[in-house]
């Protein structure tokens, strides 16, 4: 999964997008991205293309031709995202030298710090037409959201890759035990829809007052409020008026089970600890050390720690608060 970007040189990566037609300048720039590698192409012809090579390792061919096929599905239902380009024998994902890539049309955009309201309702009613594609789709071959596959899981990656340190790994592991199991009965029999999973305003760009939805990279089986509680960011009153602007409507188009309001704070747990698994498992990817300097020092595992002790108490209090309606 580490070294198998080593080898993307300047003329494998313009081989791999003339796959598709035309010819490239010469002129590229690689775009800000951990995960995968991302790269702007200038063409001699046309708008410049943008190339994604998958992480090796992380997904297999099916799973990366299901997230191709559900924003094919999306885009059919009239909702702004960018979907992966076709050769003329209507393939969406190709292989260089062990690498799956695609290849993306690209679309301008700017990021929206904050929005009006007009805007939370377009996406509001973007995201409910979303999730009824995600609601057609039953077994795709895709991750699921759940105390186990987030919680229980990541923790045995922090654990089998030996990076928690001391006796502050007794202490975290005790910390993600218990928030697991207290939060493990609010998911038995829950709905799930295949969404887009990592859904917060980083991945939503703009043109002018028009959004469009990228990066499905980490889409999976998960409860609906999934992607609500990552596009509001926070709980203040700020957030919490534009979560009434979004889900009324999102109303208009599809039912929201208003009880799993009390999964938000129990999802931002889940996320916190399921981030941690992420990093361990690319401790060495050259560009995880420049971003994650003091991974696995004392110092972070404190302070790791304290925000998972901080985020048990607010799902405490949420529990407490919220109705069972």
């Amino acid at each position: 999964m580490l070294n198998s970007f080593d080898h993307l040189l300047p003329e494998v990566i313009f081989e791999a997008v003339e796959k598709l037609g035309g010819r490239c300048t010469g002129r590229f720039l690689a775009l800000n991205a951990m995960e995968n590698r991302v790269y702007d192409v200038e063409m001699e012809e046309g708008p410049h293309l943008i190339i994604k090579f998958y992480r090796p390792g992380r997904w297999s061919q099916q799973t990366i031709q299901a997230e191709h096929d559900f924003l094919l599905k999306v885009e059919a239902a009239e909702v702004p995202v960018v979907v992966p380009l076709k050769d003329s024998s209507g393939c969406t994902l190709f292989k260089k030298n062990d690498i799956f890539y695609a290849v993306f049309p690209k679309r301008p955009g700017r990021l929206e710090p904050e929005l009006n309201h007009e805007q939370l309702k377009r996406l509001g009613r973007f995201l409910a037409r979303i999730h009824t594609v995600g609601d057609s789709i039953k077994n795709a071959p895709r991750g699921k959201l759940n105390p186990q596959t987030y919680g229980r899981d990541s923790l045995k990656i922090l654990i089998d890759q030996n990076v928690l340190v001391g006796n502050l790994a007794n202490i975290y592991s005790q910390l993600v035990g218990e928030i697991v199991n207290r939060i493990e009965p609010l998911f038995e029999g829950q709905e799930t829809t295949l969404l887009h999973g990592d859904c917060h305003a980083g991945n939503i760009l703009w043109k002018g007052d028009e959004p469009y939805f990228i990066d499905f990279d980490d889409m999976l089986y998960a409860p609906p409020v999934q992607d609500f509680w990552m596009m509001i960011g926070g709980d203040d009153e700020y957030a919490m008026k534009n979560r009434d602007i979004l889900i009324d409507a999102y109303l208009e188009i599809r039912d929201f089970d208003e009880r799993t309001w009390k999964l938000v704070e129990p999802l931002r747990a889940l996320r916190m600890i399921y981030f941690n698994g992420w990093i361990a498992n690319r401790k060495d990817d050259g560009a995880f050390k420049m971003a994650f300097p003091n991974f696995g020092t004392e110092q972070y595992w404190q302070a790791q720690i304290e925000n998972l002790s901080n985020q048990l108490e607010r799902i405490k209090i949420q529990l407490e608060k919220t109705p069972d309606y």
